[in-house]
């Protein structure tokens, strides 16, 4: 008899859903996200959604929540998903396909984007101050590698799970008290400094100093990489309803479109970005 344990089905697609809102308050959208497919030799913009196989190509998924006066903040997260789609396809070519590891690429990358924020901004007056945040997913064959600095969010729920976890942690003292147990979440969406950010791109930050990380992943994996403001009006058991509906239901539903709908019914009062994985 055979006791080993059954082996994880093994990804061969993924499947994407994007969808970025500017809220009932804001007058602009702050918010950018981007995708990728790209190897050695070429680089494809993905579309707001779509699947594609996994086993020849790597996929890059990033959200972007800028910050500053005027139009600066909306620039400042175009130019650091911008940076993604020019720079990481170069630095994994150079790193002979991740013989340097994927989070010495990744804090290599954020570094770049932090200097070419900070540039900026120290040479135009209306881009002073400027900066933003970036959560990033990179998908290879069989891991998933991500890279994080604010508090936009990285979510993972596994396949068969009930419970969604959040990878990326709140460079916020909100989200290190929440952290360390010492509130829970709905005491922290209620925190008057919540939105009170310790680490960005630019930003007038002298160094920067990422989250990176890597997990392995397998068919039926969800992820979520979202804005803020998507998740001030929803809680991480709304997540994995809304994540779960198509699945359970064998609705034709597009989940970033109904997870930002939900998210300005219950609040509304930020720019709302969502990029929902799905690995087949």
């Amino acid at each position: 008899m055979n006791n080993s344990p059954p082996t994880a089905p093994v990804p061969t697609c993924l499947k994407w859903f994007a969808r970025t809102d500017r809220g009932k308050v804001r007058p602009t959208n702050e918010d950018s996200f981007v995708g990728i497919q790209f190897d050695a030799r070429e680089v494809h913009r993905l579309g707001k959604y779509g699947e594609a196989p996994i086993s020849h190509a790597n996929l890059v998924f990033a959200v972007s929540d800028g910050m500053g006066g005027a139009l600066a903040g909306e620039y400042a997260s175009r130019v650091a998903v911008e940076k993604i789609t020019t720079l990481l396809p170069r630095a994994f070519s150079a790193a002979d396909e991740l013989a340097a590891g994927g989070e010495v690429v990744l804090t290599s990358l954020f570094t770049q984007i932090h200097q070419a924020l900070t540039e900026v901004g120290d040479s135009y007056p209306e881009c002073a101050g400027m900066g933003t945040t970036l959560s990033l997913g990179w998908f290879t064959a069989t891991r998933m590698f991500f890279a994080h600095i604010g508090d936009s969010r990285i979510y993972h729920l596994p396949a068969g799970a009930d419970r969604i976890q959040q990878l990326s942690h709140d460079d916020t003292h909100v989200g290190w008290l929440l952290r360390q147990g010492q509130i829970n979440e709905r005491e922290a969406r209620r925190h008057p400094r919540r939105n009170l950010l310790q680490k960005a791109l630019g930003a007038d930050h002298q160094f920067v100093a990422p989250q990176v990380g890597a997990l392995a992943y397998q068919a039926g994996d969800i992820f979520l990489l979202c804005t803020d403001g998507l998740v001030e009006g929803l809680y991480d058991n709304h997540l994995v309803e809304i994540l779960r509906a198509k699945e359970l239901l064998g609705l034709n539903v597009n989940p970033a479109d109904v997870l930002v709908e939900e998210s300005l019914q219950k609040s509304g009062r930020d720019n709302a970005t969502a990029i929902v994985i799905q690995a087949g």
